[in-house]
């Protein structure tokens, strides 16, 4: 049995220990913003905040996580978030998403990224968002990355 947070709800879940988060998230959860890609940690469509660190949910074993505070996209809230609104906003305002698949995992990143770093430059960023988007639209993202950064309080 682990008990954690999860979008501001403490759950106890028993599960195998073995088992990824992302697979807790989705099936048990119905947590289906956080997407599948690729399942070796490598493309970023996984990732969620785990104690504020962006962390790609499919290679981290739910055993890892008894006590931890978990948060998915569907968890940000832009009333009370100030960073998740600027970061959501700049997404809009600078028209990302192409198919969308890689907007969670970017998103999330990205306010991981701003949280820890205010004010990055494009080395900052190239080294942070290593989240890949099939559709390409890495200027886009790096200019919401800029836009949201710029706005910052």
């Amino acid at each position: 049995m682990l008990t954690m947070a999860v979008n501001g709800r403490t759950l106890t879940v028993t599960i195998p220990g073995d088992t990824p988060l992302l697979w807790l998230l989705r099936e048990q959860l119905q947590l289906t913003g956080t997407k599948f890609g690729c399942g070796a940690g490598l493309c970023g469509a996984c990732t969620v905040l785990i104690n504020g660190h962006a962390v790609r949910a499919c290679s981290v074993p739910v055993s890892s996580l008894d006590g931890a505070e978990i948060v998915t996209i569907e968890g940000l809230d832009r009333r009370t978030d100030a960073v998740a609104a600027r970061v959501i906003d700049a997404w809009i305002a600078e028209q990302v998403p192409q198919c969308g698949y890689c907007a969670p995992g970017m998103i999330i990143a990205t306010i991981a990224l701003l949280r820890r770093t205010p004010q990055p430059g494009d080395q900052e960023i190239d080294a942070a968002i290593t989240n890949l988007c099939r559709c390409g639209t890495y200027p886009r993202i790096r200019r919401a990355i800029h836009r949201a950064a710029s706005t910052t309080p």
